[in-house]
């Protein structure tokens, strides 16, 4: 399926320049969503992971079906104050500044074996950020599964010692 078929380009948002790829499109259409997350199910079984890792709050969308769909858990990572339990943190770059992700000291044990999903991958500071955490509790990131990569943007260069699948590259 080609999946940009079902992907919303529009121009000059969320400022002038950009042109965002809206995957609420693509989310509305049952069957297309569902060959998305299908794809990025069959590639979690080749990796043989334990939990499903993904960043608030595009990361729960296609991440919690790929948990649902394994029959594994699924860890979520937030923004810094988010999380009600003992939390781990780590500080990471923006473009302009930095922010704090947080994860639940006991979300993953150690030994697991883990695939972090997210709807984007773009400079790869969230991917990163998101694995140093994984990695801090002693989880094994064993691969990566993204809806878009832009390319363009040179993420995957973070990310050079990790398993990545992407359905749509930009």
């Amino acid at each position: 399926m080609n999946f940009k078929d079902y992907v919303t380009i529009v121009e000059d948002w969320p400022k002038e320049g950009i042109r965002f790829k809206d995957i609420t499109t693509l989310m509305d259409n049952g069957p297309a969503f569902k060959a998305a997350v299908d794809e990025i199910v069959a590639y979690a079984k080749e990796q043989e992971v334990d939990v499903i890792v993904g960043p608030e709050a595009r990361g729960f969308i296609v991440g919690c079906p790929v948990s649902y769909a394994l029959e594994v858990g699924f860890a979520p990572v937030r923004k810094e104050g988010k999380l009600p339990r003992e939390t781990i943190k780590v500080d990471y770059g923006l473009e302009y500044g930095s922010d704090v992700l947080t994860i639940h000291k006991d979300a993953i044990k150690p030994g697991q074996r883990v695939l972090f999903v997210d709807d984007l991958l773009a400079t790869g500071g969230t991917v990163e950020a998101t694995i140093d955490l994984v990695e801090q509790l002693g989880g094994e990131v064993v691969g990566c599964a993204f809806l878009i990569e832009l390319s363009y943007l040179n993420g995957r260069e973070k990310l050079k010692d990790y398993d990545i699948l992407k359905l749509m590259e930009y």
